[in-house]
Parts: structure tokens; C-alpha cells; sequence
């Protein structure tokens, strides 16, 4: 299949995901009127769905094919990433709020307790940052191995892609480790 016939897919593609990431950039726009884990749910539907919009840009460049891949699992994997943070995210909420309404039942006695091992939540922080970054560099120099000629194109590719792998992978530790030190 011809590369404008792919780009004309994926614009479609993009153009039917309108019903999702409409809202999710409405949720954006709304900023601190919407909640933590829903403006980070709704940055993963927008990174999901601009994802295709990037790949149909992309086919209707000479981008070798393994580019072409490495941007959409760039673009998937960043969008899951955002979503298990987003998840994280609204389950600590979830439990602060379970918190404040016990600390009223209780007729406002008891304070939250202070950090019981911050030791744990370093540990917590490598354990989450350091997978992610060793996937980044994996992706990265398969980009730039499967490459035919190494061009400047290609190392933009590989560069982006272990830029957002390691982005969501350190904003997934600090949220996990964030959450860690609290219990």
C-alpha cells in the first residue's frame, strides 16, 4: 500500500477519535476545575488520538518504515503511560477523600501520620524510573540500528522516542513515589 493511501487511513483515523479527545482537550482547557487524574487521563486520550494525526504527517515524508513504527509505539506507549499515572492518580485521591470524610466522622481528631519510610520511597522511585529508561534506550538504538543510512531524520526519531519514553517513565516514578511516601 502506497504511503498517501496510509496517511489518508490514519487521517481518517484521527478525524473519528474527534468524539474523544474533543472532550479530553475541553478537560484540558478547563485546568483546575476538573481533577488531577482526569486532566491526566485526559492528556492520554490526546496523546493517543494525535498519535495517528503524527504517523499520517509522517507517511507523507520519505521517514523509512522502522521511524514510522517507532513514533506510533512512542505515541501508544506514552499514552498507556499517562494512563496508568492517571489511575494511580485518582486512587490516591480516592483515598484522600476516604480520609478527610473518616477525619470528620471522627469529629476532626487525628492528622495525617508523617512519611513512615522515606527509604522505601526511593526504592519505589528507581524501581519504576529505571525499566522505563532501559525500554527508552533499547527503542532508541533499534531506531537507529534498523536505520538504512543514519540520517538526521532518523536520530530526531530515536532522540523523541527515548525523550518520551523517559518523560512518562519519570512521571510514573515521582507519582508511585509520591504515593509511597504517604502511606
Amino acid at each position: 500500500m502506497s504511503h498517501p493511501t496510509l496517511a489518508l487511513g490514519a487521517t481518517a483515523l484521527f478525524a473519528a477519535g474527534c468524539v474523544w479527545y474533543l472532550p479530553a482537550a475541553a478537560a484540558l482547557r478547563a485546568g483546575a476545575d476538573r481533577p488531577y487524574s482526569h486532566r491526566i487521563a485526559a492528556a492520554s486520550c490526546v496523546t493517543f488520538w494525535c498519535t495517528p494525526a503524527l504517523v499520517a504527517v509522517l507517511l507523507l515524508t520519505p521517514a523509512p518504515w522502522p521511524a514510522l513504527g517507532a513514533v506510533a509505539a512512542a505515541g501508544l506507549l506514552t499514552a498507556a503511560a499517562l494512563l496508568a499515572v492517571s489511575r494511580v492518580q485518582r486512587a490516591r485521591e480516592q483515598h484522600e477523600e476516604s480520609q478527610r470524610w473518616s477525619t470528620l466522622h471522627q469529629g476532626g481528631k487525628g492528622a495525617p501520620a508523617p512519611p513512615r519510610n522515606p527509604a522505601r520511597a526511593q526504592l519505589t522511585f528507581l524501581l519504576y524510573l529505571l525499566p522505563g529508561n532501559i525500554v527508552a534506550s533499547v527503542i532508541a538504538a533499534t531506531v537507529l540500528l534498523t536505520a538504512d543510512s543514519l540520517t538526521h531524520q532518523s536520530a530526531v526519531t530515536a532522540t523523541m522516542t527515548a525523550v518520551g519514553i523517559s518523560a512518562a517513565s519519570l512521571a510514573l516514578a515521582g507519582t508511585r513515589a509520591q504515593a509511597t511516601r504517604r502511606h
